[in-house]
């Protein structure tokens, strides 16, 4: 459960890192979005470094799904816009799959 928590919290910093360089050139903001937006890629890289998996390849696999599905909260949440019922049949498809990759045994 640990990992999850991990994972959930990479999943924010790499979202706001990307949306803070998504903000300065696709928004034409401030460049220093920049600078929050490189630190909070920083601890997101540094994040998936301390999940408990043995493997780099299956780290990646298993944030994927909590990715898109935070991907969704953020669009919700930070952008206001309502994700459809297709994107919340993806991202349960995504999620069932990342658990499936993170608990099955091995």
């Amino acid at each position: 459960m640990k990992d999850v928590l991990i994972f959930s919290g990479a999943a924010f910093f790499e979202i706001f890192g990307c949306f803070a360089f998504w903000t300065c050139i696709r928004l034409h903001k401030s460049v220093y979005w920049l600078v929050p937006g490189v630190l909070s890629l920083m601890v997101f890289a540094f994040l998936l470094t301390k999940v408990q998996t043995e493997f780099a390849g299956r780290a990646y696999a298993i944030y994927g799904g909590i990715y898109i599905a935070a991907s969704l909260l953020w669009l919700y949440f930070a952008e206001h816009h309502t994700p459809d019922k297709w994107d919340i049949l993806g991202a349960g498809v995504c999620i069932a799959g990342a658990l499936v990759i993170l608990f099955m045994p091995r």
